[in-house]
Protein backbone atom coordinates (compact mmCIF):
# COMPACT_ATOMS: atom_id res chain seq x y z
CA UNK A 1 0.00 0.00 0.00
CA UNK A 2 0.95 3.58 -0.80
CA UNK A 3 1.15 5.80 1.86
CA UNK A 4 1.48 9.53 1.85
CA UNK A 5 4.80 9.75 3.15
CA UNK A 6 7.40 7.09 2.68
CA UNK A 7 9.21 5.36 6.37
CA UNK A 8 12.50 7.21 6.09
CA UNK A 9 10.54 10.44 5.72
CA UNK A 10 8.53 10.22 8.53
CA UNK A 11 11.23 8.69 10.90
CA UNK A 12 13.52 11.87 10.26
CA UNK A 13 10.06 14.56 10.90
CA UNK A 14 9.55 12.19 14.30
CA UNK A 15 13.31 12.92 15.15
CA UNK A 16 12.71 16.62 13.93
CA UNK A 17 10.01 16.94 16.08
CA UNK A 18 11.18 15.73 19.02
CA UNK A 19 13.99 18.23 18.94
CA UNK A 20 11.61 21.20 18.33
CA UNK A 21 9.56 19.66 21.82
CA UNK A 22 12.65 20.12 23.73
CA UNK A 23 14.02 22.77 22.05
CA UNK A 24 11.82 25.85 21.80
CA UNK A 25 7.81 24.19 22.81
CA UNK A 26 9.32 23.14 26.18
CA UNK A 27 11.12 26.52 27.01
CA UNK A 28 8.47 28.96 25.57
CA UNK A 29 5.66 26.76 27.64
CA UNK A 30 7.45 27.18 30.36
CA UNK A 31 7.55 31.57 30.36
CA UNK A 32 3.57 30.97 31.10
CA UNK A 33 1.73 29.60 28.65
CA UNK A 34 -1.59 28.10 30.00
CA UNK A 35 -1.62 24.28 30.94
CA UNK A 36 -5.22 23.57 29.35
CA UNK A 37 -6.43 20.42 28.38
CA UNK A 38 -7.13 20.70 24.58
CA UNK A 39 -9.43 18.36 23.06
CA UNK A 40 -13.04 18.98 20.49
CA UNK A 41 -16.41 18.76 21.65
CA UNK A 42 -16.75 15.23 20.93
CA UNK A 43 -13.63 14.10 23.19
CA UNK A 44 -10.94 13.79 20.54
CA UNK A 45 -6.94 14.75 22.23
CA UNK A 46 -5.83 17.67 20.53
CA UNK A 47 -1.77 18.71 20.01
CA UNK A 48 -0.19 21.49 19.22
CA UNK A 49 -0.04 21.07 16.12
CA UNK A 50 -0.34 18.60 13.49
CA UNK A 51 2.30 16.82 10.31
CA UNK A 52 2.81 14.09 8.52
CA UNK A 53 3.55 11.52 11.14
CA UNK A 54 -0.11 12.20 12.58
CA UNK A 55 -1.80 10.80 9.12
CA UNK A 56 1.17 8.36 8.23
CA UNK A 57 -1.86 5.46 8.18
CA UNK A 58 -3.41 7.26 5.71
CA UNK A 59 -3.36 5.70 2.10
CA UNK A 60 -4.18 8.79 -0.23
CA UNK A 61 -5.85 6.86 -3.43
CA UNK A 62 -8.26 4.62 -0.97
CA UNK A 63 -8.46 6.90 2.07
CA UNK A 64 -9.16 10.61 0.45
CA UNK A 65 -8.44 9.70 -3.44
CA UNK A 66 -10.48 12.50 -5.95
CA UNK A 67 -14.18 14.13 -5.24
CA UNK A 68 -16.74 12.70 -7.44
CA UNK A 69 -15.13 8.93 -6.89
CA UNK A 70 -15.15 6.25 -4.22
CA UNK A 71 -14.93 6.99 -0.65
CA UNK A 72 -16.27 10.65 -2.01
CA UNK A 73 -14.10 12.24 0.73
CA UNK A 74 -13.66 15.21 -1.24
CA UNK A 75 -16.91 15.83 -2.70
CA UNK A 76 -19.68 13.60 -4.46
CA UNK A 77 -19.24 15.28 -7.51
CA UNK A 78 -16.00 15.99 -9.56
CA UNK A 79 -16.43 20.06 -9.75
CA UNK A 80 -18.26 20.75 -6.81
CA UNK A 81 -19.64 24.27 -6.57
CA UNK A 82 -17.38 25.29 -9.80
CA UNK A 83 -20.11 23.42 -12.00
CA UNK A 84 -23.04 24.73 -9.70
CA UNK A 85 -23.00 25.80 -5.89
CA UNK A 86 -25.07 24.09 -3.47
CA UNK A 87 -28.85 24.91 -3.06
CA UNK A 88 -29.94 27.33 -1.44
CA UNK A 89 -33.02 26.01 0.44
CA UNK A 90 -34.36 28.54 3.71
CA UNK A 91 -36.97 26.39 5.83
CA UNK A 92 -40.03 28.07 6.08
CA UNK A 93 -43.85 27.58 6.89
CA UNK A 94 -46.25 29.40 9.40
CA UNK A 95 -49.96 30.19 9.85
CA UNK A 96 -52.31 29.00 7.01
CA UNK A 97 -51.19 27.84 3.66
CA UNK A 98 -51.51 31.31 1.72
CA UNK A 99 -49.09 33.14 4.10
CA UNK A 100 -46.60 30.31 3.47
CA UNK A 101 -47.31 30.58 -0.32
CA UNK A 102 -46.49 34.32 0.13
CA UNK A 103 -43.24 34.00 2.05
CA UNK A 104 -41.97 31.12 -0.52
CA UNK A 105 -42.75 33.15 -3.62
CA UNK A 106 -40.65 36.09 -1.55
CA UNK A 107 -37.58 33.83 -1.06
CA UNK A 108 -37.85 32.53 -4.87
CA UNK A 109 -37.76 36.84 -5.39
CA UNK A 110 -34.53 36.75 -3.60
CA UNK A 111 -32.84 34.28 -5.35
CA UNK A 112 -33.59 30.96 -3.83
CA UNK A 113 -33.62 27.80 -5.81
CA UNK A 114 -35.20 25.40 -3.44
CA UNK A 115 -38.22 25.34 -0.84
CA UNK A 116 -38.11 23.73 2.33
CA UNK A 117 -41.50 23.64 4.16
CA UNK A 118 -42.12 23.68 8.40
CA UNK A 119 -45.41 22.16 9.12
CA UNK A 120 -47.04 23.10 12.27
CA UNK A 121 -47.30 20.24 14.69
CA UNK A 122 -50.80 19.10 14.39
CA UNK A 123 -49.80 18.64 11.09
CA UNK A 124 -46.44 16.68 12.07
CA UNK A 125 -48.79 14.70 14.76
CA UNK A 126 -51.65 13.44 11.94
CA UNK A 127 -54.36 15.62 13.74
CA UNK A 128 -56.84 18.33 12.55
CA UNK A 129 -56.82 21.59 13.53
CA UNK A 130 -60.20 21.43 15.24
CA UNK A 131 -59.25 18.60 17.12
CA UNK A 132 -59.39 19.71 20.76
CA UNK A 133 -55.81 18.52 21.36
CA UNK A 134 -54.01 21.31 19.06
CA UNK A 135 -55.24 24.14 20.94
CA UNK A 136 -52.76 26.51 20.73
CA UNK A 137 -50.79 25.16 18.63
CA UNK A 138 -52.37 25.23 15.17
CA UNK A 139 -50.09 27.04 12.56
CA UNK A 140 -47.31 27.94 15.04
CA UNK A 141 -44.05 26.35 14.34
CA UNK A 142 -44.87 25.52 10.34
CA UNK A 143 -47.61 25.99 7.92
CA UNK A 144 -50.90 24.01 8.53
CA UNK A 145 -51.70 21.52 6.17
CA UNK A 146 -55.62 19.49 6.70
CA UNK A 147 -56.26 18.92 3.23
CA UNK A 148 -54.98 18.16 -0.27
CA UNK A 149 -56.83 22.15 -0.41
CA UNK A 150 -54.05 23.37 1.91
CA UNK A 151 -51.26 22.39 -0.37
CA UNK A 152 -52.66 23.66 -3.55
CA UNK A 153 -52.56 26.99 -1.59
CA UNK A 154 -48.97 26.48 -0.37
CA UNK A 155 -47.63 25.76 -4.15
CA UNK A 156 -50.34 27.98 -5.59
CA UNK A 157 -48.39 30.02 -8.82
CA UNK A 158 -45.28 28.09 -8.15
CA UNK A 159 -44.44 25.29 -10.63
CA UNK A 160 -43.30 22.00 -9.24
CA UNK A 161 -41.19 21.21 -12.30
CA UNK A 162 -39.29 24.08 -11.63
CA UNK A 163 -38.36 23.94 -8.13
CA UNK A 164 -37.39 21.58 -5.70
CA UNK A 165 -39.22 20.93 -2.33
CA UNK A 166 -37.71 19.58 0.82
CA UNK A 167 -40.69 18.22 3.69
CA UNK A 168 -39.86 17.55 7.01
CA UNK A 169 -42.33 15.39 8.05
CA UNK A 170 -42.02 12.21 9.24
CA UNK A 171 -45.14 9.86 10.63
CA UNK A 172 -47.48 11.00 7.88
CA UNK A 173 -44.77 11.11 5.01
CA UNK A 174 -46.83 8.73 3.01
CA UNK A 175 -49.81 11.60 3.18
CA UNK A 176 -47.92 14.59 2.31
CA UNK A 177 -45.98 13.21 -0.70
CA UNK A 178 -49.22 11.70 -1.76
CA UNK A 179 -50.49 15.28 -1.60
CA UNK A 180 -47.24 16.84 -3.88
CA UNK A 181 -48.25 14.40 -5.98
CA UNK A 182 -51.59 14.98 -6.45
CA UNK A 183 -50.74 18.89 -6.86
CA UNK A 184 -48.44 18.01 -9.06
CA UNK A 185 -50.84 16.15 -11.74
CA UNK A 186 -52.99 19.18 -10.97
CA UNK A 187 -50.30 21.40 -12.57
CA UNK A 188 -50.04 19.42 -15.44
CA UNK A 189 -46.75 17.72 -14.16
CA UNK A 190 -45.89 14.21 -13.79
CA UNK A 191 -44.76 12.30 -10.71
CA UNK A 192 -41.41 11.46 -12.85
CA UNK A 193 -40.98 15.52 -13.21
CA UNK A 194 -41.33 16.17 -9.49
CA UNK A 195 -37.71 16.68 -7.65
CA UNK A 196 -37.10 16.90 -3.82
CA UNK A 197 -36.61 15.35 -0.34
CA UNK A 198 -39.26 13.86 2.07
CA UNK A 199 -37.51 13.22 5.68
CA UNK A 200 -39.49 9.96 6.09
CA UNK A 201 -36.78 9.29 8.87
CA UNK A 202 -38.56 7.93 11.55
CA UNK A 203 -36.28 6.41 13.83
CA UNK A 204 -34.87 9.36 14.53
CA UNK A 205 -38.46 10.59 15.82
CA UNK A 206 -38.19 7.81 18.81
CA UNK A 207 -34.60 8.80 19.34
CA UNK A 208 -34.75 12.08 19.47
CA UNK A 209 -37.62 14.43 17.94
CA UNK A 210 -40.85 12.68 19.21
CA UNK A 211 -43.07 13.29 16.36
CA UNK A 212 -44.26 9.74 16.35
CA UNK A 213 -47.55 8.05 15.77
CA UNK A 214 -46.99 4.37 14.84
CA UNK A 215 -44.83 1.49 16.33
CA UNK A 216 -41.49 1.22 14.70
CA UNK A 217 -42.48 -1.93 13.01
CA UNK A 218 -45.56 -0.13 11.15
CA UNK A 219 -43.69 3.05 10.65
CA UNK A 220 -40.73 1.37 9.02
CA UNK A 221 -43.29 -0.49 6.65
CA UNK A 222 -44.57 3.23 5.60
CA UNK A 223 -40.87 4.14 5.27
CA UNK A 224 -40.36 1.31 2.96
CA UNK A 225 -43.40 1.98 0.77
CA UNK A 226 -42.19 5.26 0.17
CA UNK A 227 -38.93 4.32 -0.87
CA UNK A 228 -40.37 1.22 -2.94
CA UNK A 229 -43.22 3.61 -4.95
CA UNK A 230 -40.77 6.68 -5.31
CA UNK A 231 -37.91 4.25 -7.11
CA UNK A 232 -40.45 3.44 -9.94
CA UNK A 233 -42.54 6.35 -9.69
CA UNK A 234 -40.44 9.37 -8.74
CA UNK A 235 -36.96 8.55 -9.85
CA UNK A 236 -35.78 12.33 -8.81
CA UNK A 237 -37.00 12.27 -5.84
CA UNK A 238 -35.15 11.59 -2.64
CA UNK A 239 -36.78 9.64 -0.94
CA UNK A 240 -35.67 9.69 2.83
CA UNK A 241 -33.17 12.20 4.28
CA UNK A 242 -31.97 10.54 7.32
CA UNK A 243 -31.19 13.26 9.70
CA UNK A 244 -28.60 13.61 12.39
CA UNK A 245 -29.68 16.88 12.55
CA UNK A 246 -32.27 16.48 14.93
CA UNK A 247 -30.06 14.08 17.48
CA UNK A 248 -27.23 17.03 17.42
CA UNK A 249 -30.18 19.58 18.67
CA UNK A 250 -30.98 17.03 21.49
CA UNK A 251 -27.24 16.69 22.92
CA UNK A 252 -25.15 14.40 20.93
CA UNK A 253 -22.04 14.78 20.09
CA UNK A 254 -20.12 14.92 16.30
CA UNK A 255 -19.00 11.08 16.81
CA UNK A 256 -22.61 10.24 17.97
CA UNK A 257 -23.94 12.53 15.20
CA UNK A 258 -22.27 10.58 12.08
CA UNK A 259 -22.80 6.98 14.06
CA UNK A 260 -26.43 6.86 14.95
CA UNK A 261 -27.38 8.83 11.74
CA UNK A 262 -25.40 6.12 9.74
CA UNK A 263 -26.68 3.53 11.58
CA UNK A 264 -30.07 4.83 10.68
CA UNK A 265 -29.70 4.89 7.55
CA UNK A 266 -28.07 0.66 7.43
CA UNK A 267 -31.87 0.14 9.44
CA UNK A 268 -34.00 1.59 6.42
CA UNK A 269 -31.59 -0.26 3.99
CA UNK A 270 -31.95 -3.54 5.26
CA UNK A 271 -35.87 -2.78 5.75
CA UNK A 272 -36.02 -2.02 1.63
CA UNK A 273 -33.72 -5.23 0.75
CA UNK A 274 -36.18 -7.34 2.80
CA UNK A 275 -38.68 -7.04 -0.35
CA UNK A 276 -36.10 -8.56 -2.69
CA UNK A 277 -35.27 -4.88 -4.06
CA UNK A 278 -31.77 -4.77 -5.30
CA UNK A 279 -29.55 -2.35 -3.30
CA UNK A 280 -28.53 -0.75 -6.36
CA UNK A 281 -32.22 0.47 -7.52
CA UNK A 282 -33.19 2.77 -4.66
CA UNK A 283 -29.55 3.43 -2.92
CA UNK A 284 -28.66 6.61 -5.29
CA UNK A 285 -31.87 8.38 -3.74
CA UNK A 286 -31.30 7.63 -0.70
CA UNK A 287 -29.82 11.56 1.39
CA UNK A 288 -29.05 12.85 4.74
CA UNK A 289 -29.23 15.63 7.17
CA UNK A 290 -26.47 16.49 9.04
CA UNK A 291 -26.05 19.85 11.30
CA UNK A 292 -22.91 22.16 11.57
CA UNK A 293 -21.97 23.90 15.11
CA UNK A 294 -19.20 26.55 16.47
CA UNK A 295 -16.13 24.34 16.82
CA UNK A 296 -15.31 24.72 13.06
CA UNK A 297 -12.55 22.25 12.38
CA UNK A 298 -14.05 19.32 13.66
CA UNK A 299 -17.49 20.27 11.93
CA UNK A 300 -15.67 19.74 8.22
CA UNK A 301 -13.94 16.40 9.41
CA UNK A 302 -17.61 14.98 10.34
CA UNK A 303 -18.86 15.63 7.01
CA UNK A 304 -15.81 14.37 5.13
CA UNK A 305 -15.45 11.66 7.72
CA UNK A 306 -19.63 10.37 7.39
CA UNK A 307 -19.20 10.56 3.37
CA UNK A 308 -16.37 8.05 3.59
CA UNK A 309 -17.76 5.63 6.00
CA UNK A 310 -21.19 5.15 4.13
CA UNK A 311 -19.16 4.65 1.27
CA UNK A 312 -17.43 1.95 2.72
CA UNK A 313 -20.73 0.40 4.77
CA UNK A 314 -22.71 0.51 1.14
CA UNK A 315 -19.54 -1.51 -0.85
CA UNK A 316 -18.69 -4.14 1.86
CA UNK A 317 -21.99 -4.61 3.81
CA UNK A 318 -24.59 -4.12 1.12
CA UNK A 319 -22.12 -5.26 -1.44
CA UNK A 320 -23.39 -2.37 -3.61
CA UNK A 321 -21.81 -2.16 -7.33
CA UNK A 322 -23.20 1.16 -8.51
CA UNK A 323 -21.03 4.12 -7.55
CA UNK A 324 -23.99 6.28 -7.38
CA UNK A 325 -25.12 4.15 -4.26
CA UNK A 326 -21.93 4.83 -2.40
CA UNK A 327 -22.06 8.51 -2.89
CA UNK A 328 -23.56 10.36 0.37
CA UNK A 329 -25.25 13.55 -0.18
CA UNK A 330 -26.50 15.56 2.52
CA UNK A 331 -28.61 18.94 3.51
CA UNK A 332 -27.31 21.05 6.19
CA UNK A 333 -28.65 23.30 8.49
CA UNK A 334 -27.10 25.55 10.93
CA UNK A 335 -27.15 24.66 14.82
CA UNK A 336 -31.06 26.15 16.07
CA UNK A 337 -29.71 24.79 19.57
CA UNK A 338 -26.05 27.23 19.06
CA UNK A 339 -28.44 30.31 18.64
CA UNK A 340 -29.22 32.74 22.09
CA UNK A 341 -31.98 35.04 22.77
CA UNK A 342 -28.58 37.44 24.57
CA UNK A 343 -27.80 39.46 21.93
CA UNK A 344 -29.67 38.19 19.35
CA UNK A 345 -27.54 39.95 16.41
CA UNK A 346 -24.17 37.72 17.37
CA UNK A 347 -26.26 34.92 15.89
CA UNK A 348 -25.48 36.15 12.08
CA UNK A 349 -21.81 35.55 13.08
CA UNK A 350 -22.59 32.28 14.14
CA UNK A 351 -24.34 31.31 11.44
CA UNK A 352 -21.83 32.16 9.01
CA UNK A 353 -19.07 30.35 10.47
CA UNK A 354 -21.06 27.06 10.73
CA UNK A 355 -22.38 27.74 7.04
CA UNK A 356 -19.06 28.20 6.04
CA UNK A 357 -18.11 24.72 7.84
CA UNK A 358 -20.80 23.11 6.08
CA UNK A 359 -19.69 24.19 3.00
CA UNK A 360 -16.44 23.72 2.68
CA UNK A 361 -17.05 20.23 4.92
CA UNK A 362 -18.88 19.39 0.75
CA UNK A 363 -23.26 20.06 1.34
CA UNK A 364 -24.96 19.71 -1.68
CA UNK A 365 -28.12 22.20 0.23
CA UNK A 366 -27.73 24.61 3.20
CA UNK A 367 -30.59 26.37 5.71
CA UNK A 368 -28.69 28.97 7.82
CA UNK A 369 -30.93 30.24 10.47
CA UNK A 370 -32.35 33.47 11.58
CA UNK A 371 -30.56 35.48 13.89
CA UNK A 372 -34.04 36.19 15.88
CA UNK A 373 -35.18 32.05 16.25
CA UNK A 374 -33.94 32.13 19.51
CA UNK A 375 -36.46 34.14 20.14
CA UNK A 376 -39.60 33.69 17.57
CA UNK A 377 -39.83 32.48 13.96
CA UNK A 378 -37.92 34.47 11.56
CA UNK A 379 -39.15 37.64 10.21
CA UNK A 380 -39.04 38.27 6.63
CA UNK A 381 -35.93 40.83 7.29
CA UNK A 382 -33.98 37.59 9.10
CA UNK A 383 -35.22 35.07 6.23
CA UNK A 384 -33.20 37.51 3.70
CA UNK A 385 -30.39 37.89 5.99
CA UNK A 386 -30.16 34.57 6.46
CA UNK A 387 -29.87 33.92 2.68
CA UNK A 388 -27.78 36.96 1.71
CA UNK A 389 -25.56 34.95 4.53
CA UNK A 390 -25.21 31.86 2.06
CA UNK A 391 -25.02 34.41 -1.44
CA UNK A 392 -21.86 36.10 0.11
CA UNK A 393 -20.11 33.21 0.49
CA UNK A 394 -21.33 31.93 -2.40
CA UNK A 395 -20.50 35.11 -5.20
CA UNK A 396 -17.75 37.14 -2.63
CA UNK A 397 -15.82 34.66 -1.09
CA UNK A 398 -13.75 32.41 -3.54
CA UNK A 399 -14.36 29.56 -1.62
CA UNK A 400 -16.26 27.90 -4.58
CA UNK A 401 -13.26 28.28 -6.72
CA UNK A 402 -11.22 24.92 -5.44
CA UNK A 403 -13.24 21.81 -4.70
CA UNK A 404 -12.00 20.46 -0.91
CA UNK A 405 -9.59 23.01 -0.39
CA UNK A 406 -8.70 21.96 3.36
CA UNK A 407 -7.59 18.12 1.69
CA UNK A 408 -4.69 17.23 2.65
CA UNK A 409 -4.46 19.51 6.20
CA UNK A 410 -2.75 17.07 8.28
CA UNK A 411 -5.49 18.14 11.05
CA UNK A 412 -8.36 17.84 8.90
CA UNK A 413 -6.90 14.66 7.58
CA UNK A 414 -6.39 13.46 11.19
CA UNK A 415 -9.95 14.51 12.85
CA UNK A 416 -11.37 12.76 9.30
CA UNK A 417 -9.28 9.33 10.43
CA UNK A 418 -10.25 9.96 14.08
CA UNK A 419 -14.03 10.48 13.50
CA UNK A 420 -14.68 7.68 11.40
CA UNK A 421 -12.69 5.64 13.59
CA UNK A 422 -14.84 6.43 16.31
CA UNK A 423 -18.12 6.41 14.58
CA UNK A 424 -17.73 2.83 13.37
CA UNK A 425 -16.89 1.73 17.07
CA UNK A 426 -20.60 2.87 17.76
CA UNK A 427 -21.96 1.34 14.86
CA UNK A 428 -20.16 -2.17 15.74
CA UNK A 429 -21.80 -2.02 19.31
CA UNK A 430 -25.10 -1.03 18.07
CA UNK A 431 -24.40 -4.02 15.46
CA UNK A 432 -23.95 -6.21 18.39
CA UNK A 433 -26.91 -5.40 20.27
CA UNK A 434 -29.10 -6.47 17.03
CA UNK A 435 -29.67 -3.05 15.24
CA UNK A 436 -30.86 0.52 15.91
CA UNK A 437 -34.16 -0.44 16.49
CA UNK A 438 -33.32 -2.61 19.47
CA UNK A 439 -30.34 -0.23 20.52
CA UNK A 440 -33.68 2.34 20.06
CA UNK A 441 -36.27 -0.10 21.98
CA UNK A 442 -33.36 -0.62 24.86
CA UNK A 443 -33.03 3.39 25.14
CA UNK A 444 -29.28 2.72 24.55
CA UNK A 445 -29.43 5.69 21.74
CA UNK A 446 -31.48 8.08 23.72
CA UNK A 447 -29.67 7.69 27.03
CA UNK A 448 -26.36 8.12 25.20
CA UNK A 449 -27.38 11.95 23.95
CA UNK A 450 -29.27 12.77 27.05
CA UNK A 451 -25.85 11.85 29.05
CA UNK A 452 -23.88 14.20 26.48
CA UNK A 453 -26.31 17.19 26.73
CA UNK A 454 -26.44 16.98 30.38
CA UNK A 455 -22.27 17.06 30.53
CA UNK A 456 -22.17 19.61 27.99
CA UNK A 457 -24.84 21.97 29.64
CA UNK A 458 -22.34 21.32 33.17
CA UNK A 459 -19.14 23.05 30.62
CA UNK A 460 -21.54 25.77 29.75
CA UNK A 461 -22.90 26.34 33.28
CA UNK A 462 -19.52 26.49 34.96
CA UNK A 463 -17.98 28.54 32.30
CA UNK A 464 -15.63 25.92 30.51
CA UNK A 465 -17.44 26.25 27.56
CA UNK A 466 -17.76 29.84 26.65
CA UNK A 467 -20.96 31.46 25.04
CA UNK A 468 -20.73 35.10 23.98
CA UNK A 469 -24.05 36.75 25.61
CA UNK A 470 -24.64 34.16 28.15
CA UNK A 471 -21.67 33.47 30.65
CA UNK A 472 -18.73 35.61 28.88
CA UNK A 473 -19.27 39.28 27.42
CA UNK A 474 -22.44 39.96 28.69
CA UNK A 475 -24.54 42.92 28.46
CA UNK A 476 -27.51 44.61 30.94
CA UNK A 477 -28.79 46.14 27.50
CA UNK A 478 -32.37 45.01 27.24
CA UNK A 479 -32.62 43.01 23.61
CA UNK A 480 -34.54 45.56 21.22
CA UNK A 481 -35.03 43.79 18.05
CA UNK A 482 -38.45 43.44 16.42
CA UNK A 483 -39.58 39.72 15.79
CA UNK A 484 -42.53 37.70 14.35
CA UNK A 485 -45.97 38.70 15.50
CA UNK A 486 -48.08 35.90 15.39
CA UNK A 487 -52.00 36.78 13.95
CA UNK A 488 -53.42 35.74 16.85
CA UNK A 489 -56.88 35.33 15.53
CA UNK A 490 -54.85 32.92 12.72
CA UNK A 491 -56.09 29.53 14.70
CA UNK A 492 -59.91 30.42 14.56
CA UNK A 493 -59.75 31.34 10.99
CA UNK A 494 -57.68 28.15 9.78
CA UNK A 495 -60.25 25.96 12.51
CA UNK A 496 -63.44 27.94 10.80
CA UNK A 497 -61.92 27.41 6.87
CA UNK A 498 -61.44 23.37 7.98
CA UNK A 499 -65.18 23.13 8.70
CA UNK A 500 -66.23 25.09 6.11
CA UNK A 501 -64.36 22.70 3.31
CA UNK A 502 -65.66 19.61 5.33
CA UNK A 503 -69.14 21.08 5.08
CA UNK A 504 -68.93 20.85 1.21
CA UNK A 505 -67.19 18.02 -0.03
CA UNK A 506 -68.24 14.81 -1.31
CA UNK A 507 -68.66 12.72 2.17
CA UNK A 508 -69.35 9.76 0.29
CA UNK A 509 -66.17 9.33 -2.12
CA UNK A 510 -64.02 10.05 1.39
CA UNK A 511 -65.82 7.64 2.85
CA UNK A 512 -65.52 5.44 0.20
CA UNK A 513 -61.39 5.98 -0.19
CA UNK A 514 -60.72 5.26 3.86
CA UNK A 515 -62.28 2.18 3.34
CA UNK A 516 -60.06 0.88 0.50
CA UNK A 517 -57.27 2.79 2.31
CA UNK A 518 -58.03 0.40 5.53
CA UNK A 519 -58.31 -2.83 3.15
CA UNK A 520 -54.73 -1.96 1.94
CA UNK A 521 -53.06 -1.07 5.17
CA UNK A 522 -54.43 -4.68 6.69
CA UNK A 523 -52.64 -5.91 3.59
CA UNK A 524 -48.77 -5.82 2.21
CA UNK A 525 -49.84 -4.31 -0.68
CA UNK A 526 -47.72 -1.01 -0.91
CA UNK A 527 -49.89 1.86 0.70
CA UNK A 528 -48.74 4.88 -1.61
CA UNK A 529 -51.09 4.42 -4.73
CA UNK A 530 -53.96 4.26 -3.05
CA UNK A 531 -52.75 7.18 -0.60
CA UNK A 532 -52.81 9.26 -3.59
CA UNK A 533 -56.83 8.39 -4.38
CA UNK A 534 -57.50 9.13 -1.16
CA UNK A 535 -55.88 12.44 -0.71
CA UNK A 536 -57.36 13.40 -4.24
CA UNK A 537 -60.83 13.04 -2.04
CA UNK A 538 -60.31 15.90 0.13
CA UNK A 539 -59.95 13.46 2.97
CA UNK A 540 -58.20 15.22 5.64
CA UNK A 541 -54.95 14.17 7.29
CA UNK A 542 -56.49 12.94 10.71
CA UNK A 543 -59.44 11.28 9.12
CA UNK A 544 -56.21 9.07 7.14
CA UNK A 545 -54.20 8.98 9.77
CA UNK A 546 -57.08 7.80 12.21
CA UNK A 547 -57.36 5.05 9.55
CA UNK A 548 -54.08 4.40 9.92
CA UNK A 549 -53.87 3.93 13.85
CA UNK A 550 -56.56 1.97 14.06
CA UNK A 551 -54.65 -0.82 11.92
CA UNK A 552 -51.25 -0.12 13.48
CA UNK A 553 -51.91 1.12 16.85
CA UNK A 554 -49.61 4.08 18.64
CA UNK A 555 -46.51 4.12 19.76
CA UNK A 556 -45.57 4.86 23.36
CA UNK A 557 -42.13 5.95 23.92
CA UNK A 558 -40.13 4.60 27.06
CA UNK A 559 -39.37 6.59 30.29
CA UNK A 560 -35.67 7.27 30.79
CA UNK A 561 -34.31 9.46 33.92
Amino acid sequence: MKFLFSKDILDKIKIKREEWVEDILNKFVAKGEIKEKFETPSGISLKHLYGPEDIENVNYLNDIGFPGKPPFTRGVYPNMYRGKVWTMRQYGGFADASKTNQRFKYLISQGQKGLSIAFDLPTQMGYNSDNQICIGEVGRVGVTVNSLKDFEKVFDGIPLDKVSTSMTINAPTAVLLAMYVAVGEKQGIKPDQLTGTVQNDILKEYIARGTYIFPPKSSLRLVADVVEYCSQKLPRFNTISISGYHMREAGCNAIQEIAFTLADGIAYVEEVLKRGIDIDEFASRLSFFFTTHNYFFEEIAKLRAARRLWALLMKERFKAKDPNSLRLRFHTQTAGVTLTAQQPNVNIIRVTLQALAAILGGTQSLHTCGADEALALPTEESVRISLRTQQVLAHESGITDVVDPLGGSYYIEYLTSKLEEKAMEYIELIDKMGGIPIAIERAYIQQEIQDNAYKEQKRVDHSLNKVIGVNVFCTDEECKIDTFKQDQDEEKKIIEALQEFKRNRDEQIVKEKLEELKKVAQSTENIMPIMIETVKSYATIQEICDILRDVFGEYKSPQIF
